[in-house]
């Protein structure tokens, strides 16, 4: 299982980083990621539908889907230049704070047409905001960043948080011994907690030393002298409470994986889980100056 993981992290890895790069080249800024941005939307919100479910809980799935497909949406269309012109200008985000609303608003209108008898409703809207702050909002994050200091930001957040999950689970199953959270995941241990911060330094120094600068424009703005190793532990440990943050949702709905189409690793959220929660940390390293490019 350690050869499978560490092989198939590290394909995941490739990939994205290939996709990275094509979009990169692109002359529309985007159009090679937004559509896995769309399709991880979709499958994550039916994993977070599925684990609400799993616990008496019934939102609204058309609902969630399309109030997520608009937030991920609003963080990128407004950006293109071709739509300069066209739409408002507003500050950044003011979109998607929008679209999240919209999507509140489908929420309510969906539970008041199927409404028959009280009790439950209250639980259901509940569940169905929390998936589209959870899954639409935490994506735009990653889209903004994207959109606002370019491929190299995309790529540094998901090398440094997937080099975190490789590096915990390598020195994990190598060396630990002690828990660090067992009643919400037992597997994992302090000695790979302390591995994974490890590992995400590494992949912060090589994103930062190579990989972003390559990607940098003329005039952009450097960050503080050893941003990378602020960025790297704490993007890293916001990336390992986003996993243990699924796994709670996981414990609760008691589950084990998020789904099973991909063996070793579980679901989209099982893949997704620690950048989502590590993105508003990267986005914040990024606004303050801490790393540049």
């Amino acid at each position: 299982m350690l050869r499978w993981r560490l092989l198939l992290g590290t394909l995941v890895i490739a990939a994205l980083l290939g996709l990275c790069w094509l979009d990169y080249a692109a002359a529309v800024p985007g159009v090679w990621l937004m559509p896995l941005a769309v399709l991880l939307a979709w499958m994550a919100g039916g994993e977070i539908l599925a684990l609400a479910e799993a616990t008496d809980r019934r939102p609204l799935a058309w609902a969630v889907h399309t109030g997520n497909l608009l937030i991920v949406l609003a963080a990128w269309v407004p950006r293109l230049d071709a739509l300069g012109d066209v739409l408002p200008a507003l500050e950044p985000g003011a979109w998607t704070l929008a679209a999240l609303g919209l999507g509140v608003l489908l929420v309510f209108l969906g539970e008041m047409r199927r409404y028959e008898t009280p009790g439950g409703v209250t639980a259901n809207v509940s569940a169905a905001v929390f998936a589209l702050v959870y899954i639409g909002g935490l994506l735009a994050v990653v889209v903004h960043m994207r959109m606002a200091w370019g491929i190299g930001a995309l790529a540094a957040l998901v090398i440094v948080v997937k080099m975190g999950d490789i590096g915990a689970y390598t020195v994990g199953r190598l060396i630990g011994r002690h828990k660090m959270a067992p009643k919400l995941s037992p597997g994992k241990t302090i000695e790979g907690m302390f591995g994974g911060l490890a590992f995400c330094c590494l992949g912060a120094w090589v994103a930062f030393a190579w990989l972003v600068p390559a990607m940098a424009s003329e005039g952009s703005a450097a960050g503080l002298p050893y941003g990378w190793l602020i960025f790297g532990l704490l993007v890293g440990a916001a990336g390992m409470v986003g996993d243990l943050a699924e796994s709670l949702l996981k414990r609760d709905a008691g589950r084990k994986d998020s789904s099973t189409w991909l063996p070793g690793f579980g679901g989209v959220l099982d893949i997704l889980d620690s950048i989502l929660l590590a993105a508003p940390v990267a986005w914040l390293c990024w606004a303050l100056g801490i790393v540049g490019r």
